[in-house]
């Protein structure tokens, strides 16, 4: 049984490792993860949460003695929903896999080489790091050296895209020490002179050279070799594209793995699934503000606005100066339109490193709160140049560039998101968004299949599907009442789809149906304490229907709703009641002419 100083042990060794082969990123990673882990009073981890215990908070635990109180109520109010069990690699007992310590070889024992090349590497002069190990043969070394290599080639890249560059930062260059590097790690795998490191790096040579299923099957190697090699599992996860790849995946039982799952269940929009692991793994690390901020995100996805605000204000007030998922923070914020929070936001990650491509994208959001989209275009074009691959800020922009009815500089943008992971649906859906406005509902119509193909659960995308479906040129009503059928399946929250269900069917001539769907609608309009139109709209069509259906009663008290209104509804709800007394005193006597024997 492996106890939580088990894990503090191994992870900083794996700090250490990690850093010694100049893999920062993954260092810092696993560096995080470390002071998350709350001192072990007991022989050994909390076991794997059941159904009851994985709703308990910090409180109920036997240690949770050691625990601040505002950690307490901050762990508990991310467990207010009750979630099924989920089986979880375990984190005790004969399936735990101990992680291995890398070998320290240098083969002809020159550590002063290795000292000097890392030196240089620290330094970004990685041609020369290289070169001063090119007679070491110890697996270390040669690490460094074709990492050194890469580097040397991706500067050379980046480059080239700056002399080459075509719009929006698009260009052929390619990595020229790719071929050379995959050669001579292919001939080190044959013959067993590659350790978890190379194999990271090999898998990322096979990945930028096209060669997918042979790359995961490298990062997989190097996983189950090594496991604390975040930026290995990061690597793998951007190839898991399905959850068959995903499930597909022969990983050994480490509680690493549980990381990688949560990560790539987000990243596959699985956003229910990631939080059941992210929270689980609350019991190993309570302290880790990579888990808290990725519950955040988790909340975030799931639209759960309030609850994810909640951990991001926890998280900022433990960690100041954090600018890590800061973006995702100010997209929130963006979202329910506090231009306050956003305001302070900005503030503090300018003040913080305003060169961040994160500190960036959120002084943008904050600008395009403001309405100055133009600002807004600049600080995105600031993130790019900093992160060229900086997905949210292609899409954020592209948004911006659809404000400013720039429509090609947005369909660039859009693309750009799309080239670098076609699986965001939110830049298939602005592409739909983008094609709609320039009046070509065909086009507009293939990118919201696609963005509700890759997010079917957003009832968004389907109501914008519906929407183009009704324009003019299409009038395809039945598809798009097919639409809005989904979208109110979807929880619909804004209520758009039971109010368009009940239009439609209106104007086909399907009273019943309609009266159904405005019926629905009021009961919401209701319940969300709703006033306005819609809810005026809904009244009158009942009142009608129920007077047509000589439902009276009914239609008296929708007519009575209408009489608080001040505008013309008020003079035609009077008509109505007029008419409804005149029909009321009517009725009776035909209702028994027609029912004499």
């Amino acid at each position: 049984m492996a106890s939580k100083d088990t894990y503090r042990t191994e992870l900083r060794a794996a700090v250490r490792h990690l850093s010694d082969r100049c893999l920062h990123a993954a260092s810092k990673w696993a560096a995080e993860l470390l002071v998350g882990i709350e001192p072990d009073h007991s022989t050994t981890v909390i076991p794997p949460p059941s159904i009851a215990s994985s709703r308990a908070t910090p409180s109920s635990s036997s240690s949770s003695s050691s625990a601040p109180h505002h950690h307490s109520a901050y762990v508990s109010s991310l467990r207010r929903r009750i979630r099924p069990s989920l089986e979880q690699t375990p984190l005790a007992g004969v399936s735990y896999v101990r992680t291995p310590v890398p070998d320290e070889d240098f083969g002809d024992g020159d550590n002063d080489r290795y000292l000097l090349a890392k030196s240089l590497f620290d330094c970004r002069e990685y041609r020369r790091a290289a070169h001063a190990l090119r007679d070491q043969t110890g697996k270390k070394s040669v690490f460094l050296r074709c990492y050194a290599l890469y580097l040397a080639g991706e500067k050379r890249k980046e480059e080239e895209m700056l002399e080459l560059e075509k719009p929006l930062g698009k260009s052929d260059a390619v990595n020229a020490e790719l071929v050379s590097l995959e050669r001579e790690l292919s001939t080190l795998r044959r013959t067993g002179s590659i350790d978890s490191f190379g194999l990271y790096l090999y898998g990322i040579v096979l990945k930028e050279k096209g060669s997918e299923k042979l790359a995961i099957t490298a990062l997989v190697e190097s996983v189950n070799s090594y496991p604390w090699n975040w930026s290995a599992w990061s690597e793998l996860q951007s190839l898991c594209t399905t959850t068959e790849v995903l499930n597909n995946l022969n990983l050994k039982n480490h509680w690493m793995k549980d990381f990688f799952l949560a990560s790539a269940y987000q990243e596959l929009k699985m956003h229910e699934e990631a939080l059941k692991r992210y929270e689980y793994l609350l019991n190993i690390s309570r302290f880790s503000d990579y888990i808290q901020a990725q519950i955040a995100a988790a909340l975030y996805n799931l639209r759960e606005f309030d609850e994810a605000e909640v951990v991001f204000e926890e998280l900022l007030r433990t960690d100041p100066y954090r600018v890590d998922a800061m973006d995702i923070y100010s997209n929130l914020l963006y979202a329910k339109e506090s231009f306050s929070a956003l305001s302070f936001l900005a503030h503090r990650v300018f003040l913080t490193d305003k060169y961040r491509p994160e500190s960036c994208c959120i002084i943008a959001n904050y600008y395009s709160l403001k309405g100055q989209h133009e600002k807004s275009v600049i600080y995105f074009k600031r993130a790019l140049k900093l992160n060229k691959k900086y997905l949210s800020a292609w899409t954020l922009m592209g948004h911006e560039y659809v404000e400013m009815k720039n429509t090609p500089a947005a369909i660039d943008a859009y693309r750009r998101a799309v080239d670098i992971n076609p699986r965001d649906y939110r830049a298939w859906y602005g592409l739909g968004q983008t094609y709609e406005m320039m009046g070509m509902p065909f086009y507009a119509l293939y990118y919201f299949r696609k963005s509700s193909y890759l997010q079917p659960n957003d009832a968004r995308l389907w109501i914008a599907m519906a929407q183009c479906y009704e324009s003019v040129p299409l009038q395809m009503l039945e598809e798009a009442i097919k639409c809005y059928m989904r979208a109110a399946n979807c929880n619909d929250r804004e209520g758009i789809a039971l109010h368009q269900l009940a239009k439609l069917h209106s104007v086909l001539g399907r009273s019943e149906q309609a009266a159904f769907y405005y019926k629905k609608d009021l009961e919401k309009l209701e319940a969300d304490e709703r006033q306005g139109p819609n809810m005026i709209e809904a009244l009158l069509f009942l009142a009608k229907h129920c007077k047509a259906e000589k439902r009276f009663e009914e239609a008296e008290m929708y007519c009575t709703r209408l009489l608080d209104y001040t505008g013309p509804e008020k003079e035609t709800a009077k008509n109505l009641l007029r008419g409804l007394k005149i029909a009321q005193s009517a009725f009776p006597s035909m209702d028994i002419d027609h029912f004499a024997p």
